[in-house]
């Protein structure tokens, strides 16, 4: 009851903002549930066009309850200079800036009391007044922990009482906040040169399990957030997003974080507990069409208990939050819940984890920490400063800053730098995630593409019109006997480190029953699969730990390959998806150490193997 009066309070502030909406509630009218968007058609040629676009699809500033705790006053006004490539001081001291300016940033303030702890600082404000403000205010790092907790709980309960009679002027702080963050993206926005998305973040952790998802709008306007205290169930969020949908508005949800959720975001039911439906599927899959897999707080990939028999699944795992231990891994990654999907497919007919990949931040910074070698944290004073962050000066029980990550960044195949070519990439899936770097990745699957050859002129035209790329999917051939062949082309950053090798991930499932499979197609240094043990050899390691350096003297700047499927079952679902890793180099606590002129903590790696990873393809039997 409280998210309802609550919404319509919202919507009658934000309609009074931005005028022209009705605050009726839908009288059941609304259209059938349409595509997040339906890309027009294009051209092998006009597809072939398509170059590379980087950004963050996860970013908060002062204006989520959470990073204003932290300490963060930064505004997105702020945040998008600092994405555009400016300089922006830290409130841990000290100002930082991006190497290179990033193609676009969804500003992703959490959608729950946005706006709110900046008013209660505000002597002028009437929130200002409440007893509980001094703790949002107070420079003690303890008494700011207990507010965090407290907001925590506000949103998971939707219990407001902490508002002592101001609900109506908080409401209307909410309302106002939405209004000019629309304005300053729409301000920021320059087509062609950046792209300033519109977005928000769902906040939804029933029980504690880390159900959230980040809202991205396609155009220059959006309806009211919808909040976890509106309700918490991802149904619920879906037909907020149909709803507007059938007004006009192109948007999408990215579930992130999905290795907090304790097995919570890919289940084989729906919230209610009941078995996943056909229809259930339909709305996931319409709804969401990628998942954030890397971010500061984690790699959602896979995980040693999942992939036993991947040699790097225990890249960036963050295994304890707030809530406490993550016990239940099945159900928390991005790997098993294609496998999930398939054995669905496989036995009832649908699959509703047929989505792509990105990555994101999850800065409650209003800055994109991505890069090893200045890492600056990601949680305001709490991690802002080396010393900090290695001695976990402010960590809690449920927070070890130390297994955060400088992660990540979110890739799309885009016809040119605008909302609508980058929303409609991610709606198709041609979208890819790196935990930082900027490598290049492309990737076509189908029955024709050994014909490809992979670095001629006319190559990706041809293989568009020869098969699908990332987040495609193809069917059985005609051809009997035939074999489906992928074109994998990876090239570094280039002002990063050398490849490693190119992989493709294989999973299937049959009879009910997943599997998976890895294969190392591409090699740097003329190294081969050892036949025996089906390894291929470390690349080998250029790191200085001590002075925190590493040389390119191996690896590759490109790898690229036409390979097919050695154990293709032509009745078996299966998906494959490309991991493209990088030569070893300092992790950023290495850097830190070094500053520092301490060792690594012993519980930490000296050295990481920055990646990225590809949305899928599928083949259908």
């Amino acid at each position: 009851m409280v998210g309802l009066v609550r919404r319509m309070m919202l919507l009658v502030f934000a309609c009074a903002l931005l005028a022209g909406c009705d605050p009726a509630p839908n009288n059941g009218t609304a259209k059938a549930p349409t595509p997040a968007t339906v890309p027009a058609s294009a051209t092998p040629a006009e597809l072939a066009s398509t170059k590379v676009l980087f950004g963050d699809l996860h970013m908060h500033t002062g204006w989520s309850f959470d990073a204003f705790i932290f300490k963060t006053t930064a505004t997105p006004e702020d945040a998008y200079n600092f994405a555009k490539g400016g300089p922006l001081a830290h409130p841990a001291g000290g100002a930082y800036q991006l190497d290179r300016p990033l193609d676009f940033l969804a500003i992703t303030d959490h959608s729950e009391f946005a706006g709110v702890m900046p008013a209660m600082a505000d002597p002028a404000s009437p929130l200002s007044k409440l007893a509980f403000a001094s703790s949002v205010v107070s420079p003690n790092p303890m008494v700011n922990g207990q507010a965090f907790v407290i907001f925590g709980n506000a949103i998971r309960t939707g219990n407001l009482s902490l508002f002592q009679g101001q609900q109506a002027e908080s409401f209307k702080v909410v309302s106002d906040t939405w209004a000019k963050s629309m304005e300053i993206a729409n301000r920021q926005n320059d087509p062609g040169k950046f792209t300033a998305l519109i977005a928000y973040e769902w906040t939804a952790a029933d029980a504690g399990l880390e159900i959230h998802r980040n809202i991205i709008f396609r155009g220059s306007t959006a309806p009211l957030p919808f909040t976890s205290i509106d309700s918490n169930r991802p149904e619920d969020l879906w037909g907020y997003l149909e709803t507007a949908r059938s007004a006009g508005q192109s948007v999408l949800a990215i579930p992130h974080n999905p290795n907090l959720s304790d097995g919570a975001m890919f289940t084989k039911t729906d919230s209610f507990g009941k078995a996943i439906t056909a229809a259930y599927a339909q709305k996931r899959l319409l709804n969401e069409p990628v998942v954030e897999i890397t971010q500061t707080k984690g790699t959602s990939e896979t995980h040693t208990t999942l992939s036993p028999n991947d040699e790097f699944s225990s890249f960036e795992l963050v295994e304890l939050f707030t809530s406490g231990p993550i016990t239940h891994f099945a159900g928390s990654y991005v790997r098993d819940a294609l496998k999930t999907g398939l054995v669905l497919q496989d036995g009832d007919g649908f699959n509703p984890y047929r989505f792509g990949v990105v990555g994101g931040t999850d800065s409650h910074l209003a800055m994109s920490p991505v890069m090893e070698n200045n890492y600056f944290g990601t949680v305001g004073t709490r991690d802002g400063t080396a010393a900090a962050r290695l001695n976990c000066t402010f960590c809690s029980p449920g927070a070890d800053f130390r297994k955060y990550s400088s992660s990540g960044l979110a890739a799309v195949w885009a016809r040119e730098n605008t909302r609508e070519a980058i929303f409609d990439a991610l709606a198709r899936k041609e979208a890819y995630a790196t935990t930082g770097p900027r490598m290049q990745v492309r990737f076509f699957g189908g029955f024709g593409i050994n014909a490809v050859h992979i670095g001629s002129d006319g190559w990706v035209e041809a293989a568009y019109r020869l098969g699908v790329p990332m987040g495609g999917s193809f069917s059985r051939s005609a051809r009997i006997g035939s074999t489906p062949s992928f074109a994998i082309w990876a090239l570094k950053d280039p002002e990063g480190a050398n490849l490693d090798r190119v992989q493709i991930i294989k999973v299937w499932s049959k009879n009910g029953i997943s599997h998976e499979e890895i294969f190392d197609v591409a090699l740097s240094d003329s190294r081969v699969v050892n036949v025996r043990t089906g390894k291929a050899p470390p690349v080998g390691n250029t790191v200085n730990v001590a002075a925190a350096t590493y040389t390119n003297t191996i690896g590759a700047a490109t790898l690229s390959v036409n390979w097919s499927d050695p154990a293709f079952d032509p009745n078996a679902q299966a998906a494959y998806y490309v991991r493209a890793l990088e030569i070893p180099t300092p992790r950023w606590s290495t850097y830190d150490a070094a500053r520092l002129l301490r060792p690594v903590p012993a519980d930490l790696p000296a050295t990481i193997q920055e990646r990225a990873f590809t949305s899928a393809i599928w083949y259908n039997p």
